[in-house]
């Protein structure tokens, strides 16, 4: 049997403070009297859309198809080579297992699993990283004839774990860093630099292996712009995405909250997860509250702090729903009181987690002119077809946004995240003695704000120079919400060290323009990777 070499040593480190680099190191140690012909694991990561898989032997490494490199895996084992293979599982983006074979007597091996993950903001201003302690089962949709990656996992009880763990972060902060809390016990914060932009912090003892852990960074400075440059790697060719440098821009602008006076007419459709496991305590604790009551009670606040001359309707889903009404209906006193009773008498009584079906007859109930459509979409699972979900809200974006809360520790990051990011709304997350009301308020009051329209980005740089976006450019834009922008610098380095660029963020609101503007060095700083 396979001996796990004592520790899976992780290293986190914050990358201008609303980004992550982590570094996840497991040993493992053959018996002295056996070769190990193979062995698979798997792990839960924050990353995005894998971009194919990693085949390896020796020093060889190479990244390759899906197809492409399970054979040169299977053929290294037949040949009686020691031989691994890394993969994304499944369409979620979010598990990645690992095979190694043929390791051979008394030898051993380490696995190390590097990811860059972006840092969620909560409703107080600190950014938040969640380590995953366990993979989940996730639930498969009726008729569903893809993989299911979860299910050959080996389940291990939590006293019985092969490894301890060993976890050291390192924060970099441009402005400062004021504390780090944890739902697990860490030693004192160590300041590296006088100005306490860079610290230090471990765990203490071994953290509790039936929940995941959770870190808490608060900064001294939460709304000054920042830049952080990562010089492009010196062994690849310039010109290429891992050859040259990159920005990444964090902005977070002074949006004007709504004045009193405007229209706040919408149409606020919520979505209930209703499913068996919302029945389930809310931090896995017997006597904590059912996560269908909390959602209940987070519903009723909403419900209460709707606008006037809005429309509303309220869906339950599970393997099949139901609404409360056929189309959305005015919100008046008469409505509110009459939907405030039938929330109360919602149970987690609907079967599986088919959310689907429902959104497709969301989308299929025409609009209402002059009232933009919000949806709110309260869910705990994980489902086989999450890229058919977020392809469904895609397809929707025109003529909507989307709000989505993650309840309990291992909801899907891939599904809660992507209907948001598909729909131009924001996700919240909602875990432990965590309370979901502040987070629901919050995405209302985003809701309510009128639309940012007119986003552009201009980039002030050297002759020579020009700047590429990764990605996605800002959308949306709500009051108080931080904005990420990635951008490859392309053209000839710059000698001096004094040379620096510029980006300006430019944006409409009710006929006034706003601008957020922000200087850069293009050459990295101390503390820049």
């Amino acid at each position: 049997m396979l001996q796990v070499a004592g520790v899976d040593k992780r290293k986190w480190g914050g990358g201008g403070g609303h980004v992550c680099t982590v570094g996840s190191c497991r040993g493992a140690v053959s018996p002295p009297d056996m070769s190990v012909p193979g062995m698979h694991g798997s792990c839960t990561g924050h990353t995005g859309q894998g971009v194919g898989s990693c085949w390896g032997q020796g020093d060889l490494r190479m990244t390759l198809s899906l197809q492409q490199a399970q054979e040169l895996y299977r053929d290294a084992l037949a040949g009686g080579q020691s031989s691994f293979l890394l993969q994304q599982e499944g369409a979620g983006g979010d598990v990645f297992s690992c095979s190694l074979g043929n390791l051979p007597p008394g030898e051993e091996a380490a696995l190390t699993l590097r990811y860059v993950c972006e840092l969620p903001l909560e409703p107080d201003g600190a950014t938040r990283y969640l380590l995953p302690a366990m993979l989940r089962p996730r639930y498969t949709p009726h008729r569903w004839d893809g993989e299911d990656v979860t299910q050959g996992v080996q389940r291990v009880p939590p006293g019985e774990l092969p490894y301890t763990l060993s976890l050291s972060i390192t924060l970099q902060l441009p402005h400062g860093i004021d504390r780090v809390l944890s739902n697990c016990s860490l030693t004192p914060l160590s300041y590296r630099a006088g100005n306490q932009t860079t610290a230090q912090v471990s765990l203490a003892q071994e953290p509790p292996w039936d929940r995941d852990m959770e870190l808490l960074v608060h900064y001294a400075e939460l709304h000054k712009p920042s830049a952080v440059l990562e010089a492009g790697l010196p062994e690849v060719e310039p010109g290429s995405l891992m050859g040259d440098p990159a920005v990444m821009v964090t902005l977070l602008p002074s949006l004007l909250e709504a004045l009193p006076g405007q229209s706040l007419a919408g149409e606020f459709i919520f979505l209930l997860d209703r499913s068996g496991s919302m029945a389930c305590p809310m931090d896995g604790l017997d006597y904590s509250a059912q996560r269908i009551d909390s959602a209940k009670e987070t519903l009723v606040l909403l419900l209460k702090s709707l606008p006037l001359g809005c429309y509303f309707n309220i869906y339950g889903f599970g393997s099949w729903f139901e609404s409360f009404y056929p189309q959305s209906v005015g919100y008046t006193q008469q409505t509110m009181a009459e939907s405030l009773q039938r929330v109360q008498q919602l149970q987690a009584d609907l079967g599986g987690t088919e959310i689907l079906a429902p959104l497709q007859a969301i989308y299929r109930s025409p609009c209402l002119d002059g009232h933009p459509r919000q949806l709110f979409v309260f869910t705990d699972g994980e489902v086989r077809n999450t890229q058919d979900v977020i392809a469904e809200v895609q397809r929707h974006r025109g003529a909507h946004r989307c709000f989505s809360f993650g309840i309990r520790e291992g909801a899907s990051m891939a599904l809660v995240k992507g209907i948001a990011r598909a729909a131009g709304g924001s996700a919240e997350f909602i875990t432990g003695q965590d309370r979901m009301q502040p987070k629901a308020l919050q995405s209302l009051k985003r809701a309510l704000q009128p639309a940012v329209t007119g986003i552009s980005l201009s980039w002030d740089l050297p002759p020579g120079m020009e700047a590429a976006l990764l990605g996605w450019g800002p959308e949306v834009i709500f009051p108080g919400q931080r904005c990420l922008i990635y951008a490859q610098l392309r053209g000839q380095p710059q000698p001096s060290d004094t040379a620096v660029g510029g980006v300006t963020l430019q944006y409409c609101i009710q006929d006034q323009t706003y601008k957020e503007m922000l200087q850069f060095p293009l050459q990295p700083q101390d503390g820049d990777r």
